[in-house]
């Protein structure tokens, strides 16, 4: 994976506006990756055009599970992202709020919560020709193009939130089960010579599903999950791998999400090359400061979000390149790596604040790398 050796270089979380005209899934990627280059992305991907969103895609990719039947779902323990602040803000969840932002006209919104699902059998594989036909569309997007590529995959844990487990002993049982059948993906992704992103936002936002807990006993809970990621990448090279945590994106209040400092130990536990996180937004902004007190290890780099989803505002370029000077002087300019709060794709009003906003961390990068090498 590209490093900062000379600028800031620049990425995202994953999910990009599809194309109006998504008709060739093909040519709709190659159409993704040219827009990337022309606003200055670095680092890109194919939009996570072939997915339903980030996580329902691998219901299709997964033998072993099937919808839950209504006595069955009517039993299940409820799953809720906004749990510890429902109980606070009761009158805005009522109202609707917390949802999971705008979507373009004739887009598919955003479940806040998929249909139940359930494992009634092992869990197997099954996404092999699907998750090919990902990686040979990115390449030949990408053919002749100066710039790196990631695939973006599920972690197991995130899996955990739609997906109940009706065959499994423990949970441990259950989430290694999960592990060993996402491995062929995250090996097929790199094994195709692309970087890895595994999607993990369960390790921040399974805090606010599970308001029973203690931070003591979450941060057993996010342990298990990242030995089962670590599992999972057992024969995949570290330096193809990039981690994106997040605290569920939802339009809401925020006010209960853990404190990075709280689990930001078990993260960097986790083997990947690159940690992307929330960092724009009015609830986490403030957390660079981890990185006084925390050391960064040697070799791995941060993309923290420097531009986000929960507005429409287009983030002034000064503001973008300060967020990353900030950082730059906490962990070395080299590890740091322009990115976004969540995929800004799918949550902002539409495409063209989207693009604004990528064209902003760009020109911001621009800037930061100036200041910080001087040329």
């Amino acid at each position: 994976m590209r490093r900062s050796t000379n600028r800031i270089l620049v990425s995202h979380a994953g999910t990009l506006p599809r194309p109006a005209n998504e008709q060739d899934l093909s040519a709709a990627v190659k159409q993704v990756v040219r827009k990337q280059v022309e606003v200055g992305i670095d680092i890109v991907n194919d939009g996570e055009l072939s997915k339903s969103n980030f996580t329902n895609y691998v219901r299709e990719r997964l033998q072993g599970i099937e919808p839950a039947d209504p006595t069955t779902a009517a039993q299940l323990p409820p799953r809720n992202i906004n749990a510890r602040d429902l109980r606070e803000f009761p009158e805005f969840f009522a109202s609707g709020g917390g949802g999971f932002g705008r979507n373009r006209p004739g887009i598919p919104p955003i479940a806040g919560r998929p249909s139940p699902m359930v494992v009634t059998g092992p869990l197997t594989y099954v996404g092999q020709a699907t998750v090919e036909t990902d990686i040979a569309n990115l390449k030949a997007a990408v053919e002749g193009q100066d710039v790196d590529a990631f695939l973006p995959a599920i972690a197991p844990g995130t899996v955990e939130h739609w997906l109940h487990n009706q065959y499994y002993k423990t949970d441990e049982e259950y989430v290694f089960a999960l592990a060993d059948a996402l491995h062929q993906e995250y090996q097929a992704i790199t094994r195709a010579g692309l970087n890895l992103q595994i999607d993990d936002p369960d390790l921040p936002d399974g805090w606010q599903m599970f308001p029973e807990m203690s931070v003591a006993d979450y941060r057993g809970y996010a342990e298990l999950r990242v030995e089962a990621i670590n599992h999972a990448l057992r024969d995949v090279p570290e330096e193809q791998v990039r981690l994106h945590v997040c605290w569920g994106s939802g339009l809401g209040p925020h006010r209960n999400d853990i404190a990075l400092m709280d689990i930001v130990d078990i993260i960097l536990k986790l083997k990947a090359s690159v940690y992307s996180f929330e960092a724009a937004n009015p609830r986490h902004q403030h957390e660079w400061r981890v990185w006084q007190e925390v050391k960064l290890p040697a070799g791995k780099s941060l993309m923290p979000g420097v531009i986000g989803h929960a507005t429409d505002i287009v983030e002034h370029p000064r503001l973008v390149a300060d967020r990353l000077i900030q950082y730059a002087h906490l962990v070395g300019k080299e590890n740091v790596v322009a990115g976004t709060d969540c995929g800004v794709g799918s949550r902002v009003w539409n495409g063209e604040i989207a693009w604004a906003k990528f064209s902003a961390m760009a020109e911001g990068a621009r800037i930061a790398s100036k200041e910080l090498w001087g040329s």
